[in-house]
């Protein structure tokens, strides 16, 4: 198939890279030329494992095509995906402008009929105002091009993306034809042979899956956060409660770890869309309100243990720190943990030597430039703890699951680990280090 994707950010450069290496023809279209030029020579906007190979394959073979000049792109499009960006509006609500953008690029520049899929997280009922809006345009410019819409979200774990793409748990296909599924469903044949993961369903159903999805997992981390807390103020282990729980298949293993919260470009923008969603529709969400409460308030718990180890003057104080990524696998610091942490330390007056295997250049950018003097960025994880008066640790990276204890212990000035997601046993105390944990 030949197949045009809007927007060159996470979810649109992820899925237009596999649908190349499925065999479809795909262009890639963005209105920053300076992404377009960067990727044509093989320079990523992302880090994401094995993706710029991807890209770099496809880019040779030919069915791989980024450009800014989308009248091109829709040439001899058979399907158009909407993938850019719905950031957080100041009032919780997702900002649609780029859809709305993309849906007018589309309607002054399409030629022939043509199917318009929504894959980026838009509100309840976008699918059909999208539709709406091109119609109109069309109808202002005398066209008789017709489009039909559906809705394709996407369920990719930064990290991982590239084997949820490729092997995806389920498709979920939001339209109102029975033509339409059989199109979707035939793009995507290649990617489920071995069974049927397909998941129909009307638009605004499919719509609401990808808020729900979020949302749900959301609850589960925040939910196991505030158990974190009990446990630790009434004597309990929430690692041992873990296995308790965990082991019921009705609850699972997933997502119930505690540690030092959420963050990201999904989980935080689509739990306050849906709050907004309900709450425009009359309705309290009073369980997804307190979620994102326990989250922000979870962001701070590592430095409310600095402070009572150290006190709350921090003036001299320099702790190292791991992880500066909402996550491991990727460089997005987007709502990351770590931004909450060291801006909290410095203000206390403390001094930061911070070490990530990805993203400190994301992370200069991200954060309030008065900050950076007091951060030292470091290119190994040891640098990190180098005269520091402790080691926090933020991101569970492998690379820091088991590190030389005997040399941290030689490199910092005091044997002290603030273990953020409760990666370590606390065999380590043995060793003379001083351990705080999560909920333990």
């Amino acid at each position: 198939m030949n197949i045009t994707v809007i927007g060159t950010g996470y979810v649109g450069l992820v899925t237009g890279a596999c649908f190349s290496k499925m065999g479809n023809k795909v262009y890639c279209v963005d209105i920053d030329e300076s992404k377009i030029e960067g990727l044509k020579k093989g320079i990523l906007p992302i880090f994401e494992p094995h993706l710029a190979t991807m890209v770099k394959n496809g880019q040779e073979k030919g069915d791989l095509i980024f450009t800014t000049q989308i009248k091109e792109a829709l040439y001899e499009t058979d399907i158009i995906f909407i993938a850019v960006g719905t950031p957080m509006a100041s009032d919780g609500s997702a900002n649609l402008d780029y859809i709305f953008s993309a849906a007018t690029d589309i309607a002054e520049n399409i030629s022939h009929d043509s199917l318009v899929v929504i894959k980026s997280t838009v509100p309840i009922g976008t699918g059909f105002k999208v539709k709406e809006h091109i119609e109109r345009i069309l109808q202002d410019n005398n066209s008789n091009v017709k489009i039909d819409i559906a809705s394709n979200p996407e369920f990719l774990k930064e990290g991982r993306a590239i084997e949820d793409c490729m092997h995806p748990d389920r498709v979920v296909i939001g339209a109102e034809k029975d033509e339409i599924f059989d199109i979707l469903k035939d793009l995507y044949s290649s990617f489920v042979l071995n069974h049927d993961r397909f998941v129909l369903m009307d638009i605004k159903s499919s719509e609401m899956t990808k808020y729900v999805a979020n949302a749900m997992l959301a609850t589960k981390i925040s939910f196991m956060n505030e158990i974190a807390n009990i446990c630790e103020v009434t004597g309990a282990n929430v690692q041992q409660v873990r296995l308790g729980i965990g082991s019921d298949r009705r609850i699972g293993y997933d997502f119930i770890y505690a540690g030092c919260g959420y963050g990201g470009s999904c989980f935080p923008k689509d739990v306050q869309a849906l709050i907004n969603t309900a709450q425009n529709a009359g309705y309290e969400p009073m369980i997804l309100s307190n979620v994102e409460k326990v989250n922000a308030k979870q962001k701070k718990v590592l430095v409310n243990k600095v402070v009572d180890r150290f006190g709350s003057d921090l003036n001299g104080r320099t702790f190292g720190i791991w992880g500066l990524s909402f996550k491991p696998g990727t460089d997005d610091v987007r709502e990351a943990t770590s931004q909450v942490v060291i801006t909290s330390l410095i203000d206390k007056g403390a001094k930061i030597k911070a070490y990530d295997p990805e993203a400190i250049n994301e992370f200069k950018k991200a954060i309030d430039d008065k900050y950076l003097d007091s951060i030292e960025f470091v290119d190994n994880r040891y640098s990190a703890a180098d005269e520091c008066d402790g080691l926090i640790l933020i991101t569970e990276w492998k690379e820091f699951r088991n590190p030389d204890f005997e040399l941290l212990g030689n490199k910092l000035n005091e044997k002290v680990i603030f273990d953020g997601r409760n990666i370590y046993d606390k065999k380590i105390i043995k060793k003379g280090f001083e351990l705080f944990q999560i909920g333990c």
